[in-house]
C-alpha cells in the first residue's frame, strides 16, 4: 500500500521544517509526498529545495486558495490512500503512517480518522487542547459532529465518483468534504485510537465572533447540501459539542 501525503504551502517558512521532517522521518517505507506551493515570496521555496530529494512531487504557482491547491495535489496523487498535512502541523510520531496503513489493510475500510492535539506555536510539547475521537457512527453528523480533519485519510479511488474539495465553502470546505463522503455517500470509516497530528493553535475560522458566525453559516450550507436533517439545529450544535474537547483536556491535565 502506498500512502500519499499532501502539504499546501504559502509563505510557510516559520514552521515548514517541522512539518516536512515529520513526514520524511516516518518508518513506513511507501510514502508519496506532494508539496503544492502558491508562489511563496518568503523563504519557503528555499526550505523545500533543501528537501527536494525526499519530496516526490512539487509545484509552485498561483492558485485559488488552499482547497484548490489540495485538489491539485490530489489529482497528482498515485497512492492508494490520501491524507492532508497542513504546513504548520506535524505527524505526532514516526510510526503514524505505518499504523494508518495497517488499519486500512486489516479492516478494509474506505477511510479512517484518529486523535489530534492543539499545541503551542513555539513550544509544541505544550498541549492546549485535546481532540479525542471515538468509534465511528454516521448518525453523529446529525448533531454537528465531525472527525478531526487533519487526521482524516481516505482511499484515492473514491475521488473519481465523489469529487474533491469545494472551495466556495471556504473554511467549511473540510467539513463539507467529510460530510459528503461519510454522511451523504455513506463510505465506511474506522476510528484509529492513536494521536495522529499535532496542530499549532491559530485557526482562521475562530479568530473572532464575526469569523465564527461566517463559518457557522457555511457549516449550515454544507449540512443542507449533504442532506443532514435539521441543518439549522445541527449547525448550532456543531460548535457546542467542542465543549467535550475542553472537558477532556481539563480531565487529562488533572490526571497527568
Amino acid at each position: 500500500m502506498k500512502v500519499t501525503i499532501i502539504t499546501v504551502t504559502y509563505n510557510s517558512e516559520k514552521f515548514l521544517r517541522d512539518c516536512i521532517d515529520s513526514v520524511v522521518n516516518q518508518t513506513f517505507p511507501d510514502i508519496e509526498y506532494i508539496v503544492i506551493d502558491a508562489a511563496s515570496t518568503d523563504n519557503t521555496l528555499s526550505i523545500i529545495k533543501e528537501y527536494e530529494s525526499k519530496i516526490d512531487k512539487f509545484v509552485s504557482e498561483k492558485d485559488n486558495g488552499m482547497y484548490d491547491a489540495i485538489n491539485k495535489g490530489m489529482n497528482m496523487a498515485t497512492g492508494d490512500v490520501i491524507g492532508i498535512l497542513n504546513s504548520d502541523d506535524m505527524l505526532a510520531s514516526k510510526d503514524v503512517i505505518a499504523a494508518i496503513a495497517k488499519c486500512f489493510e486489516e479492516h478494509k475500510v474506505d477511510s479512517l480518522y484518529g486523535d489530534l492535539v492543539y499545541v503551542d506555536q513555539v513550544n509544541t510539547r505544550k498541549v492546549i487542547r485535546y481532540w479525542k475521537g471515538f468509534p465511528y457512527k454516521r448518525y453523529r453528523f446529525t448533531y454537528g459532529w465531525m472527525p478531526a480533519h487533519p487526521t482524516f485519510y481516505f482511499r484515492k479511488d473514491l475521488l473519481k465518483d465523489l469529487g474533491g474539495y469545494e472551495s466556495h465553502y471556504f473554511t467549511a470546505a473540510d467539513y463539507e468534504f467529510m460530510a459528503r463522503y461519510l454522511y451523504r455517500y455513506r463510505i465506511s470509516a474506522r476510528y484509529l485510537p492513536l494521536l495522529i497530528v499535532k496542530m499549532r493553535v491559530g485557526g482562521q475560522s475562530n479568530r473572532n465572533i464575526g469569523s465564527r458566525l461566517r463559518a457557522n453559516r457555511r457549516d449550515y450550507l454544507a449540512m443542507k447540501v449533504n442532506n443532514i436533517p435539521f441543518p439549522h439545529i445541527a449547525s448550532i450544535l456543531k460548535p457546542l459539542i467542542k465543549l467535550r474537547q475542553y472537558y477532556y483536556t481539563l480531565f487529562k491535565k488533572m490526571v497527568d
